[in-house]
């Protein structure tokens, strides 16, 4: 896994190249069988993955209803983001829906190259932190939709 590597991905567009260099330190190309449990909700948190081909449930477990998919991500895609912020545990469950190919993150690792190169650090926090934001407002959103409840403005105002 090279820099070059990683630059040809979405989410890690525009990155300095010795930040990626860092990174793909960090990184293997990974395949996961359709159907199989990627994480569980509460479990420790120490991956993250670029999605290349195959798509991912996300899911929730709900009182009642049991796991509950909020949504599905594909090619292009991040998943994960609790291995970066503490108590870096899973806040949601993810099952491969088809076979997936994707690029796999040490997050372990990336948080100790962050560490040691603060700019790149500031960059990753920056982009898995508006992932954050618009991931929870699109769980919120499929949560009042399964709940029956109209979304009202500024729900998830902090």
């Amino acid at each position: 896994m090279t820099g070059a590597d990683l630059a040809r991905e979405p989410f890690l567009s525009g990155m300095r190249a010795a930040g990626l260099e860092r990174l793909a330190k960090a990184a293997r190309f990974t395949e996961i069988p359709a159907g199989r449990r990627i994480f569980r909700e509460s479990e420790p948190a120490e991956r993250f993955w670029l999605i290349q081909e195959g798509t991912v449930a996300v899911d929730l477990h709900m009182p009642g209803r049991g796991p509950v998919i909020v949504e599905t991500f594909g090619p292009g895609s991040v998943l994960g983001w609790s291995w970066l912020f503490g108590p870096h545990r899973w806040r949601f469950g993810g099952v491969a829906g088809t076979p997936v190919r994707a690029i796999e993150f040490d997050g372990r690792l990336v948080r100790t190259l962050g560490a040691v190169d603060p700019s790149m650090g500031y960059e990753l926090t920056r982009r898995f932190a508006g992932l954050v934001v618009d991931r929870l407002e699109a769980t919120q959103a499929r949560l009042m939709e399964l709940s029956g409840t109209a979304r009202g403005n500024g729900a998830l105002s902090a």
